[in-house]
């Protein structure tokens, strides 16, 4: 069984976080620190972007492969992967710019949870459904 679906955006997912990674050595060559932030503000929300990416990406990453796998319709993996995506760059925008409030950080954030909510509650229930 190919999981062509997971694959794509587990691919597209990966170059978004070397992205956040690379913003990250940007800003410690920037401001000349090595470990942490060393009190600069670019430098923690480039940091935070980047930790919070890998905080929640992996676990909608192993959700999404499960109902591919589970042979879930290939529709409802591209909406869940494309928004998926989406979700994490409008985060990554939103954070990335300012540390406060903002409409990127804040959809990025509440996508996310619903994702990982519903691709919860998909993977635990459709086993059942499906007999």
């Amino acid at each position: 069984m190919a999981i062509q679906v997971s694959a794509l955006f587990a691919g597209l997912l990966v170059l978004l976080y070397l992205v956040l990674g690379w913003r990250v050595v940007k800003e410690r060559r920037r401001h000349q620190t090595g470990l942490g932030s060393g009190g600069h503000e670019s430098l923690e929300r480039a940091i935070r972007v980047h930790a919070n990416f890998i905080e929640y990406v992996p676990l909608a990453l192993v959700l999404l492969l499960i109902m591919e796998i589970n042979q879930i319709p290939a529709w409802a993996l591209w909406v869940y992967g494309a928004t998926l995506l989406l979700a994490r760059v409008l985060h990554a925008q939103g954070l990335g710019k300012a540390a406060g409030k903002s409409f990127g950080r804040f959809y990025g954030t509440l996508v996310t949870w619903i994702l990982l909510t519903v691709g919860s509650l998909v993977v635990i229930i459709q086993p059942w459904i499906a007999g």
